[in-house]
């Protein structure tokens, strides 16, 4: 059975489905998945070893230029290369009427949410077939239940794995214990101060660890500046290919992070995550993993440096008695 997922973005979105995928490995033989997916996000589909094919989609482009010749041919380009695949099912797991649009590209029965369900009841109009999955649920698990729904299977919900493999190769110059600081994030109310990353670094430090940074714009670049000259030992990244970046997280100790999509990976890499939450809450789609934890912010307090690094010390060490 050939079926197409389609999920978009966010990169947390995407990440959050992969533990679907493991599910229908488990529960089906005889299912192959393909994927479509925004190009920026392309690179995370791609750490899973059973996706097979993975169609770019350049939603957040074309609006820009919804008219140009150059958006019709891709989206056509896309079209045609959907339909000659064939498929046997597509599920959108997003449940937006941006992605039920996309499904209907492939010319092929489309699975998802029903109309309680959905996040936006409109793209139901264009499924065949429609399931009640709970919406008061973590989005992992409503992905999962969908997916047993559509193919046939109950999931275990006991276990939780996303099946994604690092990059095997650890670029030279990053020897030593890593411990990555995920200090960007999309909205200035959601980041940690300066100070804080710098003695979060500091701390780190002297615990024997070597503190990563890395950045995607201006402001970032100098928080990481500031952090890498405040701890000169902190190693520098600059800005880098998806692709890159993942492959140093994945091959870190341990990953202090924001609310970003980065930490939602390092959680599902199975690394020491602790995710620091400032003004938005984890609810129904923070970070989850074996290893994961959160710190949110209390009402007029805030998460200090003292308290993550101590929660990355209790995962490390839950880490190390885990079983092989």
């Amino acid at each position: 059975m050939k079926v197409l997922i389609v999920k978009t973005s966010s990169m947390g979105d995407v990440i959050h489905s992969f533990p679907a995928v493991e599910d229908a490995l488990r529960s089906r033989s005889d299912i192959s998945f393909d994927w479509c997916v925004e190009e920026a996000f392309a690179g995370i589909v791609a750490l899973h070893p059973a996706i097979r094919s993975i169609h770019k989609v350049a939603i957040r482009r074309w609006r820009k230029t919804p008219l140009g010749g150059g958006t019709w041919r891709e989206m056509a380009d896309l079209r045609r290369t959907l339909r000659a695949a064939r498929y046997d099912l597509v599920i959108d797991a997003q449940g937006l009427l941006k992605s039920a649009v996309v499904a209907t590209q492939a010319g092929a029965p489309i699975a998802g949410f029903d109309r309680s369900s959905a996040r936006e009841p409109s793209a139901t109009l264009f499924y065949q077939r429609k399931y009640a999955v709970s919406r008061d649920q973590h989005a992992i698990e409503r992905t999962r239940r969908l997916f047993g729904l559509a193919l046939g299977y109950e999931p275990d919900l006991s276990r939780l794995g996303s099946g994604i493999v690092a990059p095997a190769d650890r670029p030279p110059g990053l020897e030593g214990k890593l411990a990555f600081l995920l200090h960007g994030t999309s909205r200035e109310d959601k980041k940690w101060s300066a100070e804080d990353w710098i003695e979060t670094a500091r701390r780190l430090v002297s615990r024997q660890f070597r503190p990563v940074v890395t950045w995607s714009n201006e402001a970032e670049k100098r928080v990481a500046e500031a952090i890498a000259g405040a701890v000169p030992i902190t190693v520098l990244i600059p800005r880098s290919p998806l692709a890159e970046i993942a492959a140093i997280l994945g091959r870190s100790a341990l990953v202090i992070g924001a609310d970003t999509g980065l930490t939602h990976l390092a959680s599902a890499f199975g690394l020491p995550t602790v995710a620091i939450f400032l003004a938005t809450e984890p609810g129904l789609t923070g970070p989850r993993g074996p290893f994961a934890s959160t710190l949110q912010a209390p009402v007029g307090g805030k998460v200090t440096p003292v308290e993550a690094v101590a929660e990355a010390e209790r995962l490390l060490a839950l880490r190390s008695e885990a079983p092989a």
